[in-house]
């Protein structure tokens, strides 16, 4: 198979992947701040990140992945004001942060399970690693690229003249064009970050630790700096999370961690994946604009039917989400899995499909899409080339589409989603159901394949009547 290339922020160019030992990829993917529901944005970069993943797997790469959780730090405002995200969770639902922080990391594993999307090798917890941010940030005073502000620890960008690079920054510009003073009466130049904040005079946080410097908390971007150094060293081979990490969060990380160790590139390739948008713009937690995996499986939705839709346009390319596009997703999806019904007795195991895809010109095309920066809306398409060549035997050609889907993961000769029969109260409720649709009672008609959805039986509604499919992703 031929190497994959792919694009790197850092460069802004495609280039060959080597890893820097061989055989052997670390890899580290910005997580979530789990104060509230991940959104479907979020998600469509774990869903291009598993595409990364399951590329290097496949290139029979072991990957070392890393995938940090962020319980603590992470203000409502890049510029280092607002609250604690996780306090303004615990204040909205009436919990404790640690109770707030269980429930949601719980549910963001289990919509990207859902999403068949493979888990970390670690998930490291922000507040498990205060010991190794403190240190850091200690090492970073003692090197002078850090001082102390009234109301906290910064990071002195001045320090660091490489600092504008990643982002390709005009700091003078934004300097001249600064509406407001720098945030702390002693806080130097604009683009200084916090990497430790002191809890306010008088005031007991909800989550605060002691330091060298009094009581407080880590700033957001020094935690990822913190773990990627403990799991995969000084210097490693990928980092990944959107684009909206590129300016700030991904800029911060890199300053702070080159400055500490003074080995450059801290990483060598840096991937992000672009928005998620509805028509009218950017998904939003803070705005209450946004729907979650739950809200598409409410509505009859399978998981897998957003995996297909993602996988419809490149990673790096915006894409709109809106509901007709998703019908259409799914639609594809049971089309071509209805196509290869009569191949599921025939799937080979996983090594043995590559083996003997690898022998098939196809399996040579979908990978060229595949090694061209992960381009899965031509995988698909030679996807579905394979599905429809008749004059590949069936053995042959249960191998191969087996073999594409251990990189697409969508379950396409998954034995589960094929079974007939269903249990007598989901048969009771889709019976319920197609009597309120003659009836024109819609409102009960939603309410029952909704909770069908629940029961892992996913309903479409088509011209001869309602039909169902069992989801591999409950």
């Amino acid at each position: 198979m031929p190497s994959l290339n792919l694009y790197n922020t850092r460069t802004r160019r495609q280039e060959p992947f080597q890893p820097r030992l061989p055989g052997q990829v670390g890899l580290y993917c910005c997580g979530p701040t789990v104060y509230h529901d991940a959104h479907i944005g979020n998600l469509r970069t774990y869903v291009f990140e598993d595409l990364l993943l399951r590329a290097l797997r496949l290139s029979g790469l072991d990957v070392t992945h890393v995938c940090n959780i962020t319980d603590v730090g992470h203000l409502t405002s890049d510029g280092d004001s607002g609250d604690d995200k996780m306090e303004q969770g615990a204040r909205r639902e009436g919990k404790t942060v640690w109770e707030v922080a269980a429930h949601y990391t719980a549910l963001f594993k289990r919509d990207l399970d859902r999403l068949a999307v493979i888990p970390a090798t670690v998930w490291p917890k922000a507040t498990d690693h205060i010991p190794e941010q403190l240190a850091l940030v200690q090492t970073l005073l003692a090197k002078g690229h850090a001082y102390e502000a009234g109301d906290g620890i910064y990071f002195d960008v001045a320090s660091f003249p490489r600092y504008a690079d990643f982002a390709r920054k005009d700091l003078a510009g934004q300097e001249a064009g600064a509406r407001v003073a720098p945030s702390g009466a002693a806080k130097r130049n604009h683009e200084d970050f916090a990497l430790w904040k002191h809890s306010p005079p008088g005031q007991r946080r909800l989550m605060e630790w002691d330091s060298p410097w009094g009581r407080g908390f880590p700033g957001w971007h020094i935690e990822c700096s913190a773990m990627g150094l403990k799991y995969l060293g000084e210097q490693f081979d990928i980092h990944c999370g959107g684009i909206d990490h590129i300016p700030v969060h991904h800029s911060n990380e890199i300053a702070q961690t080159e400055a500490a160790t003074g080995k450059s590139p801290w990483v060598n390739l840096w991937m992000h994946g672009e928005f998620l948008v509805l028509d009218k713009g950017k998904m939003s937690k803070s705005g209450g604009d946004f729907l979650t995996l739950q809200s598409l499986l409410d509505k009859g939705y399978d998981a897998l039917d957003y995996r297909f839709f993602c996988l419809g346009t490149h990673y790096r390319a915006p894409l709109t989400f809106a509901f007709e596009g998703l019908a259409g997703a799914r639609a594809g999806r049971l089309s071509l899995r209805k196509r290869l019904e009569p191949l599921r007795a025939l799937a080979p195991p996983a090594a043995e499909a590559i083996q003997a895809a690898q022998a098939r010109p196809l399996w040579a095309k979908f990978w060229d899409q595949v090694a061209d920066d992960l381009n899965a809306p031509r995988a698909l398409a030679v996807a579905w080339e394979a599905a429809k060549d008749d004059s590949l035997a069936p053995p042959e050609k249960a191998a191969l589409i087996a073999a594409m889907d251990r990189w697409l993961g969508l379950g396409l000769l998954d034995l589960d989603a094929s079974v007939a029969t269903l249990d007598p109260a989901s048969e009771a409720l889709l019976t319920e159901r197609a009597q309120a649709r003659a009836a024109k009672d819609f409102a009960a008609s939603d309410r029952l394949r909704a909770a069908l959805a629940l029961r892992g039986v996913m309903v479409r509604d088509t011209p001869a009547g309602q039909e169902w499919e069992r989801s591999t992703t409950r």
